[in-house]
Protein backbone atom coordinates (compact mmCIF):
# COMPACT_ATOMS: atom_id res chain seq x y z
CA UNK A 1 0.00 0.00 0.00
CA UNK A 2 1.25 3.50 -0.81
CA UNK A 3 0.35 7.00 0.22
CA UNK A 4 0.85 10.01 -1.22
CA UNK A 5 0.85 14.22 0.31
CA UNK A 6 -2.26 16.29 -0.69
CA UNK A 7 -2.01 19.36 1.14
CA UNK A 8 -0.24 18.71 3.96
CA UNK A 9 -2.82 15.11 4.66
CA UNK A 10 -1.72 11.71 3.77
CA UNK A 11 -4.01 10.24 0.96
CA UNK A 12 -4.05 6.81 -0.69
CA UNK A 13 -2.70 6.59 -3.92
CA UNK A 14 -5.34 5.11 -6.53
CA UNK A 15 -3.11 2.87 -8.23
CA UNK A 16 -3.57 -0.42 -7.47
CA UNK A 17 -6.68 -1.56 -5.03
CA UNK A 18 -7.63 1.75 -3.62
CA UNK A 19 -8.77 3.26 -6.92
CA UNK A 20 -10.24 0.06 -8.05
CA UNK A 21 -12.64 0.38 -4.81
CA UNK A 22 -13.63 3.43 -5.43
CA UNK A 23 -14.61 3.23 -8.86
CA UNK A 24 -17.14 0.70 -8.24
CA UNK A 25 -18.51 2.70 -5.12
CA UNK A 26 -18.70 5.54 -7.67
CA UNK A 27 -20.32 3.23 -10.58
CA UNK A 28 -22.80 1.58 -8.14
CA UNK A 29 -23.65 4.74 -6.60
CA UNK A 30 -24.84 5.92 -10.31
CA UNK A 31 -26.67 3.43 -10.95
CA UNK A 32 -28.15 3.26 -7.54
CA UNK A 33 -29.50 6.92 -7.95
CA UNK A 34 -30.79 6.27 -11.19
CA UNK A 35 -33.18 3.25 -9.86
CA UNK A 36 -33.83 5.45 -6.53
CA UNK A 37 -35.01 8.53 -9.17
CA UNK A 38 -37.18 5.88 -11.38
CA UNK A 39 -39.06 4.12 -8.85
CA UNK A 40 -41.41 6.20 -7.55
CA UNK A 41 -42.48 6.91 -11.18
CA UNK A 42 -43.35 4.18 -11.67
CA UNK A 43 -44.83 3.15 -7.96
CA UNK A 44 -47.34 6.21 -9.11
CA UNK A 45 -48.06 3.90 -12.58
CA UNK A 46 -48.85 0.89 -10.75
CA UNK A 47 -50.75 2.03 -7.89
CA UNK A 48 -52.55 5.46 -6.67
CA UNK A 49 -52.59 3.94 -2.80
CA UNK A 50 -50.17 6.36 -0.74
CA UNK A 51 -49.89 3.65 1.49
CA UNK A 52 -49.01 1.13 -0.51
CA UNK A 53 -46.36 3.77 -2.20
CA UNK A 54 -44.52 4.63 1.08
CA UNK A 55 -44.45 1.18 1.65
CA UNK A 56 -41.90 0.79 -0.98
CA UNK A 57 -39.67 3.59 0.77
CA UNK A 58 -40.50 2.07 4.16
CA UNK A 59 -38.63 -1.29 2.86
CA UNK A 60 -35.75 0.70 2.05
CA UNK A 61 -35.30 0.77 6.18
CA UNK A 62 -36.91 -2.35 7.11
CA UNK A 63 -34.03 -4.78 6.30
CA UNK A 64 -31.44 -2.76 8.16
CA UNK A 65 -33.73 -3.30 11.35
CA UNK A 66 -33.78 -7.14 10.56
CA UNK A 67 -31.27 -8.04 8.76
CA UNK A 68 -28.32 -5.84 9.78
CA UNK A 69 -26.27 -7.45 12.82
CA UNK A 70 -26.74 -10.33 10.85
CA UNK A 71 -25.05 -8.95 7.82
CA UNK A 72 -22.25 -7.71 10.37
CA UNK A 73 -21.33 -10.98 12.19
CA UNK A 74 -21.20 -12.49 8.13
CA UNK A 75 -19.28 -10.11 6.80
CA UNK A 76 -16.63 -10.80 9.70
CA UNK A 77 -16.67 -14.63 8.82
CA UNK A 78 -16.05 -14.34 4.91
CA UNK A 79 -13.44 -12.82 2.62
CA UNK A 80 -14.99 -9.54 2.50
CA UNK A 81 -13.82 -9.20 -1.43
CA UNK A 82 -15.69 -11.92 -2.51
CA UNK A 83 -18.80 -11.43 -0.39
CA UNK A 84 -19.17 -7.93 -2.01
CA UNK A 85 -18.55 -9.09 -5.77
CA UNK A 86 -21.08 -11.79 -5.11
CA UNK A 87 -23.60 -9.74 -3.79
CA UNK A 88 -23.60 -7.30 -6.44
CA UNK A 89 -23.08 -9.73 -8.81
CA UNK A 90 -27.10 -11.39 -7.63
CA UNK A 91 -28.57 -7.38 -6.71
CA UNK A 92 -26.89 -7.39 -10.51
CA UNK A 93 -29.10 -10.23 -12.03
CA UNK A 94 -32.36 -9.02 -9.22
CA UNK A 95 -32.41 -5.85 -11.61
CA UNK A 96 -31.82 -7.03 -14.56
CA UNK A 97 -35.01 -9.51 -14.32
CA UNK A 98 -37.11 -6.02 -12.90
CA UNK A 99 -36.42 -4.65 -15.96
CA UNK A 100 -37.26 -7.12 -18.39
CA UNK A 101 -40.43 -6.97 -16.32
CA UNK A 102 -41.11 -3.91 -16.32
CA UNK A 103 -40.21 -3.75 -20.24
CA UNK A 104 -42.74 -6.75 -21.07
CA UNK A 105 -45.46 -4.88 -18.93
CA UNK A 106 -45.15 -7.69 -16.11
CA UNK A 107 -44.25 -5.22 -13.12
CA UNK A 108 -46.65 -4.99 -10.17
CA UNK A 109 -46.59 -2.87 -7.14
CA UNK A 110 -45.79 -6.69 -5.03
CA UNK A 111 -42.69 -6.86 -7.32
CA UNK A 112 -41.28 -4.16 -7.01
CA UNK A 113 -42.25 -3.76 -2.91
CA UNK A 114 -39.92 -7.31 -2.87
CA UNK A 115 -37.55 -6.03 -5.07
CA UNK A 116 -36.58 -3.36 -2.54
CA UNK A 117 -37.01 -5.24 0.41
CA UNK A 118 -34.27 -7.99 -1.40
CA UNK A 119 -31.80 -5.42 -2.87
CA UNK A 120 -31.70 -3.41 0.62
CA UNK A 121 -31.15 -7.11 2.90
CA UNK A 122 -28.25 -7.95 0.49
CA UNK A 123 -26.72 -4.39 1.28
CA UNK A 124 -26.82 -4.90 4.86
CA UNK A 125 -23.86 -7.64 3.91
CA UNK A 126 -22.47 -5.32 1.30
CA UNK A 127 -21.93 -2.43 2.97
CA UNK A 128 -20.35 -3.92 6.42
CA UNK A 129 -17.84 -5.64 4.32
CA UNK A 130 -16.99 -2.66 2.13
CA UNK A 131 -16.24 -0.80 5.80
CA UNK A 132 -14.38 -3.92 6.76
CA UNK A 133 -12.35 -4.52 3.41
CA UNK A 134 -11.40 -0.49 3.34
CA UNK A 135 -8.73 -0.55 5.98
CA UNK A 136 -7.06 -3.69 4.50
CA UNK A 137 -6.30 -1.43 1.01
CA UNK A 138 -4.99 1.78 2.23
CA UNK A 139 -2.45 2.45 5.21
CA UNK A 140 -4.15 3.33 8.75
CA UNK A 141 -3.01 7.06 8.09
CA UNK A 142 -4.72 7.17 4.74
CA UNK A 143 -8.10 5.79 6.05
CA UNK A 144 -9.73 8.76 6.91
CA UNK A 145 -8.87 10.64 3.61
CA UNK A 146 -9.67 7.41 1.72
CA UNK A 147 -13.16 7.28 3.09
CA UNK A 148 -13.56 11.12 1.97
CA UNK A 149 -12.69 10.32 -1.24
CA UNK A 150 -15.22 7.29 -1.20
CA UNK A 151 -17.79 9.67 -0.23
CA UNK A 152 -17.21 12.27 -2.28
CA UNK A 153 -17.42 10.36 -5.54
CA UNK A 154 -20.40 8.68 -4.36
CA UNK A 155 -22.13 12.18 -3.67
CA UNK A 156 -21.14 13.59 -7.03
CA UNK A 157 -22.04 10.61 -8.96
CA UNK A 158 -25.28 9.76 -6.93
CA UNK A 159 -26.25 13.53 -6.23
CA UNK A 160 -24.97 15.55 -9.72
CA UNK A 161 -24.54 12.82 -12.64
CA UNK A 162 -27.08 10.96 -12.40
CA UNK A 163 -30.05 13.38 -12.33
CA UNK A 164 -29.91 14.58 -15.63
CA UNK A 165 -29.68 11.03 -17.57
CA UNK A 166 -33.17 9.88 -15.89
CA UNK A 167 -35.31 11.88 -18.33
CA UNK A 168 -32.53 10.90 -20.97
CA UNK A 169 -33.22 7.12 -19.84
CA UNK A 170 -37.10 7.43 -19.57
CA UNK A 171 -37.51 8.42 -23.76
CA UNK A 172 -35.52 5.47 -24.14
CA UNK A 173 -38.91 3.08 -22.02
CA UNK A 174 -40.08 2.55 -18.03
CA UNK A 175 -37.33 -0.55 -18.32
CA UNK A 176 -34.15 1.77 -19.00
CA UNK A 177 -32.74 3.50 -15.67
CA UNK A 178 -33.33 -0.30 -14.25
CA UNK A 179 -31.53 -2.36 -17.17
CA UNK A 180 -28.48 0.57 -16.33
CA UNK A 181 -28.45 0.14 -12.61
CA UNK A 182 -28.21 -3.52 -13.33
CA UNK A 183 -25.26 -2.90 -15.87
CA UNK A 184 -23.39 -0.89 -12.84
CA UNK A 185 -24.20 -3.25 -10.36
CA UNK A 186 -22.35 -6.14 -12.62
CA UNK A 187 -19.60 -3.63 -13.31
CA UNK A 188 -18.79 -2.85 -9.62
CA UNK A 189 -18.85 -6.92 -9.19
CA UNK A 190 -16.29 -7.09 -11.67
CA UNK A 191 -13.93 -4.19 -10.31
CA UNK A 192 -14.22 -5.16 -6.82
CA UNK A 193 -13.67 -9.01 -8.07
CA UNK A 194 -10.45 -7.84 -9.57
CA UNK A 195 -8.86 -6.57 -6.67
CA UNK A 196 -5.61 -8.89 -5.73
CA UNK A 197 -6.11 -8.65 -2.08
CA UNK A 198 -5.08 -11.26 1.00
CA UNK A 199 -7.80 -12.01 3.10
CA UNK A 200 -7.09 -10.75 6.38
CA UNK A 201 -6.01 -13.63 8.69
CA UNK A 202 -8.78 -14.50 11.78
CA UNK A 203 -8.13 -16.13 15.13
CA UNK A 204 -10.31 -19.47 14.84
CA UNK A 205 -13.98 -19.16 16.42
CA UNK A 206 -14.41 -20.86 19.72
CA UNK A 207 -15.60 -24.30 19.26
CA UNK A 208 -19.64 -24.07 19.24
CA UNK A 209 -19.50 -20.27 18.19
CA UNK A 210 -23.02 -18.92 16.63
CA UNK A 211 -23.77 -16.03 14.45
CA UNK A 212 -25.97 -15.14 17.50
CA UNK A 213 -23.43 -14.95 20.12
CA UNK A 214 -20.99 -13.74 17.28
CA UNK A 215 -23.61 -10.29 16.70
CA UNK A 216 -23.67 -9.68 20.89
CA UNK A 217 -19.88 -9.58 20.64
CA UNK A 218 -20.11 -6.81 18.16
CA UNK A 219 -22.78 -4.83 19.94
CA UNK A 220 -21.12 -5.57 23.71
CA UNK A 221 -18.00 -3.98 21.98
CA UNK A 222 -19.90 -1.05 20.66
CA UNK A 223 -21.58 -0.12 23.90
CA UNK A 224 -18.25 -0.56 25.98
CA UNK A 225 -15.97 1.93 23.63
CA UNK A 226 -17.25 5.26 25.36
CA UNK A 227 -16.71 7.60 22.44
CA UNK A 228 -18.06 4.99 19.50
CA UNK A 229 -21.15 4.44 22.09
CA UNK A 230 -21.16 8.27 22.28
CA UNK A 231 -21.16 9.14 18.37
CA UNK A 232 -23.76 5.89 17.94
CA UNK A 233 -25.96 7.92 20.14
CA UNK A 234 -25.23 11.39 18.29
CA UNK A 235 -25.87 9.70 15.24
CA UNK A 236 -29.30 8.35 15.94
CA UNK A 237 -30.65 11.69 17.68
CA UNK A 238 -29.13 13.74 14.21
CA UNK A 239 -31.09 11.07 12.00
CA UNK A 240 -34.10 11.32 13.98
CA UNK A 241 -33.47 15.13 12.89
CA UNK A 242 -32.88 14.92 9.74
CA UNK A 243 -35.65 12.48 9.08
CA UNK A 244 -38.55 15.19 10.78
CA UNK A 245 -36.92 17.70 8.61
CA UNK A 246 -36.30 15.71 4.80
CA UNK A 247 -39.99 14.11 5.54
CA UNK A 248 -41.55 17.75 5.46
CA UNK A 249 -39.13 19.80 3.70
CA UNK A 250 -41.21 20.11 0.61
CA UNK A 251 -43.99 21.64 2.60
CA UNK A 252 -41.56 23.81 4.48
CA UNK A 253 -40.11 25.32 1.18
CA UNK A 254 -43.67 25.50 -0.45
CA UNK A 255 -45.81 26.24 1.93
CA UNK A 256 -44.34 28.16 4.46
CA UNK A 257 -41.12 29.83 2.48
CA UNK A 258 -44.38 29.98 -0.68
CA UNK A 259 -40.84 29.37 -2.49
CA UNK A 260 -42.66 26.67 -4.87
CA UNK A 261 -41.11 24.09 -6.90
CA UNK A 262 -38.09 25.58 -7.92
CA UNK A 263 -37.12 26.90 -4.52
CA UNK A 264 -37.26 23.00 -3.46
CA UNK A 265 -35.02 22.07 -6.19
CA UNK A 266 -32.66 24.51 -5.22
CA UNK A 267 -32.71 23.61 -1.68
CA UNK A 268 -31.97 19.91 -2.73
CA UNK A 269 -28.93 21.20 -5.43
CA UNK A 270 -27.76 23.21 -2.16
CA UNK A 271 -27.68 20.30 -0.29
CA UNK A 272 -26.00 17.99 -2.62
CA UNK A 273 -22.96 20.77 -3.38
CA UNK A 274 -22.30 21.52 0.32
CA UNK A 275 -21.46 17.06 0.62
CA UNK A 276 -19.62 17.67 -2.45
CA UNK A 277 -17.71 19.99 -0.62
CA UNK A 278 -17.55 18.50 2.68
CA UNK A 279 -15.47 15.91 1.84
CA UNK A 280 -12.54 18.55 0.86
CA UNK A 281 -12.01 19.45 4.87
CA UNK A 282 -13.37 16.59 6.72
CA UNK A 283 -9.51 14.67 6.93
CA UNK A 284 -7.96 18.29 7.66
CA UNK A 285 -10.44 19.29 9.97
CA UNK A 286 -9.79 15.79 11.90
CA UNK A 287 -6.34 16.36 12.16
CA UNK A 288 -6.45 19.75 13.76
CA UNK A 289 -8.85 18.73 16.76
CA UNK A 290 -9.28 15.31 16.34
CA UNK A 291 -12.05 13.04 14.98
CA UNK A 292 -14.93 13.09 18.12
CA UNK A 293 -14.12 17.43 18.35
CA UNK A 294 -14.41 17.15 14.94
CA UNK A 295 -18.01 15.53 15.06
CA UNK A 296 -19.03 17.80 17.75
CA UNK A 297 -18.35 20.83 15.79
CA UNK A 298 -20.54 19.34 12.77
CA UNK A 299 -23.61 19.06 15.17
CA UNK A 300 -23.12 22.55 16.54
CA UNK A 301 -22.76 24.32 13.12
CA UNK A 302 -25.71 22.06 12.22
CA UNK A 303 -28.07 23.40 15.04
CA UNK A 304 -26.75 26.89 14.07
CA UNK A 305 -28.44 25.62 10.70
CA UNK A 306 -31.35 24.34 11.27
CA UNK A 307 -32.14 27.06 13.77
CA UNK A 308 -31.70 29.69 10.77
CA UNK A 309 -33.76 27.32 8.64
CA UNK A 310 -36.54 27.65 10.74
CA UNK A 311 -36.86 30.96 11.74
CA UNK A 312 -35.48 33.26 9.14
CA UNK A 313 -38.15 33.52 5.59
CA UNK A 314 -35.79 33.64 3.09
CA UNK A 315 -34.95 31.84 0.10
CA UNK A 316 -31.12 32.91 0.47
CA UNK A 317 -31.49 31.94 4.20
CA UNK A 318 -32.86 28.54 3.46
CA UNK A 319 -29.86 28.19 0.47
CA UNK A 320 -27.22 28.96 3.17
CA UNK A 321 -28.65 26.22 5.94
CA UNK A 322 -28.62 23.30 3.43
CA UNK A 323 -25.47 23.79 2.20
CA UNK A 324 -23.78 23.82 5.57
CA UNK A 325 -25.98 21.02 6.20
CA UNK A 326 -24.90 19.15 3.75
CA UNK A 327 -20.91 20.05 4.21
CA UNK A 328 -20.66 19.84 7.85
CA UNK A 329 -23.03 16.00 6.86
CA UNK A 330 -19.84 15.09 4.67
CA UNK A 331 -17.13 15.87 7.22
CA UNK A 332 -19.80 14.24 10.04
CA UNK A 333 -19.89 10.71 7.79
CA UNK A 334 -16.34 10.78 7.04
CA UNK A 335 -15.18 10.80 10.73
CA UNK A 336 -18.02 8.95 11.87
CA UNK A 337 -16.66 6.08 9.76
CA UNK A 338 -13.40 6.17 9.74
CA UNK A 339 -13.68 6.51 13.63
CA UNK A 340 -15.44 3.25 13.88
CA UNK A 341 -13.05 1.31 11.57
CA UNK A 342 -10.16 2.62 13.85
CA UNK A 343 -11.55 2.01 17.57
CA UNK A 344 -13.08 -1.28 16.49
CA UNK A 345 -10.69 -4.39 16.35
CA UNK A 346 -9.67 -5.87 13.55
CA UNK A 347 -11.31 -8.80 13.31
CA UNK A 348 -14.92 -7.15 14.43
CA UNK A 349 -15.27 -4.43 12.37
CA UNK A 350 -18.11 -5.66 10.35
CA UNK A 351 -20.19 -6.90 13.90
CA UNK A 352 -19.32 -3.12 14.95
CA UNK A 353 -20.28 -1.53 12.14
CA UNK A 354 -23.47 -3.54 12.10
CA UNK A 355 -24.57 -2.55 15.49
CA UNK A 356 -23.61 0.99 14.51
CA UNK A 357 -25.69 0.85 11.48
CA UNK A 358 -28.89 -1.06 12.62
CA UNK A 359 -29.24 1.60 15.76
CA UNK A 360 -28.54 4.56 13.92
CA UNK A 361 -30.20 4.29 10.86
CA UNK A 362 -33.73 3.47 13.15
CA UNK A 363 -33.93 6.72 13.48
CA UNK A 364 -34.36 8.13 9.88
CA UNK A 365 -38.27 6.37 9.89
CA UNK A 366 -38.64 7.41 13.62
CA UNK A 367 -38.54 10.98 12.55
CA UNK A 368 -39.92 10.99 9.68
CA UNK A 369 -43.38 10.10 11.29
CA UNK A 370 -42.51 12.85 14.35
CA UNK A 371 -41.92 15.45 11.84
CA UNK A 372 -45.47 14.54 10.09
CA UNK A 373 -46.74 15.06 13.53
CA UNK A 374 -44.77 17.68 14.72
CA UNK A 375 -45.91 20.22 11.88
CA UNK A 376 -49.20 19.14 12.00
CA UNK A 377 -49.35 20.45 15.18
CA UNK A 378 -47.08 23.41 15.49
CA UNK A 379 -46.78 24.52 11.98
CA UNK A 380 -44.58 23.82 8.39
CA UNK A 381 -41.47 25.25 10.09
CA UNK A 382 -41.42 23.41 13.14
CA UNK A 383 -40.12 20.47 12.07
CA UNK A 384 -36.78 22.32 11.30
CA UNK A 385 -36.29 23.75 14.51
CA UNK A 386 -37.46 20.01 16.51
CA UNK A 387 -34.21 18.57 14.28
CA UNK A 388 -32.10 21.62 15.66
CA UNK A 389 -32.77 20.73 19.39
CA UNK A 390 -31.76 17.02 18.55
CA UNK A 391 -28.48 18.10 16.77
CA UNK A 392 -27.82 20.03 19.90
CA UNK A 393 -29.10 17.21 22.53
CA UNK A 394 -26.50 15.00 19.98
CA UNK A 395 -23.60 17.78 20.38
CA UNK A 396 -24.61 17.60 24.14
CA UNK A 397 -24.08 13.76 23.95
CA UNK A 398 -20.86 13.66 22.23
CA UNK A 399 -19.39 15.96 25.51
CA UNK A 400 -18.08 12.54 27.79
CA UNK A 401 -16.58 10.92 24.54
CA UNK A 402 -13.93 14.07 23.82
CA UNK A 403 -11.27 12.99 26.45
CA UNK A 404 -11.08 9.49 24.24
CA UNK A 405 -10.62 11.16 21.18
CA UNK A 406 -7.02 10.55 20.91
CA UNK A 407 -7.08 6.87 21.74
CA UNK A 408 -7.39 4.38 18.26
CA UNK A 409 -7.60 0.34 18.54
CA UNK A 410 -5.54 -0.43 16.02
CA UNK A 411 -4.50 -4.43 15.20
CA UNK A 412 -1.28 -5.94 16.02
CA UNK A 413 -0.36 -9.57 15.35
CA UNK A 414 -4.21 -10.89 16.59
CA UNK A 415 -4.13 -7.84 19.61
CA UNK A 416 -5.41 -4.62 19.86
CA UNK A 417 -3.10 -1.82 21.47
CA UNK A 418 -4.00 2.17 21.50
CA UNK A 419 -1.96 4.80 20.08
CA UNK A 420 -1.95 8.53 19.62
CA UNK A 421 -3.96 9.60 16.86
CA UNK A 422 -1.75 12.16 14.54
Amino acid sequence: MTTVEAAGVRAPAWRGGFGRLWSAAVVSRFGDALRTAALPLLAVRLTDDPLVIASVTACGYLPWLLFGLLGGAVADRVDQRRAMWAVDTVRGGLVACFALAVGLGHATIGLLIALTFALTTLQTLFDNASTALLPSLVDKETLGSANARLMTGQQFAGGFLAGPFVPLLLTLGAAAPFAADAATYLLAAALVASLRIRAPEREPRPAGSTLRAEVAEGVRTLWHDRALRAVCVATLLCNIGMGALIATLVLHVTGWLHAGNAGFAAAMTAYSAGSLAGGVPAQWIARRIGRVRSLFLCACVQTAALVLLGTVRHLGALLVAMALLGVMGMVWNVNQVTLMQQRSPAAMVGRVSSAFRTASTSGAPLGALLGGTVAGAYGLNAPALFAAALFALAATSLIPARPADVSVVEPDDGATTAHVEP
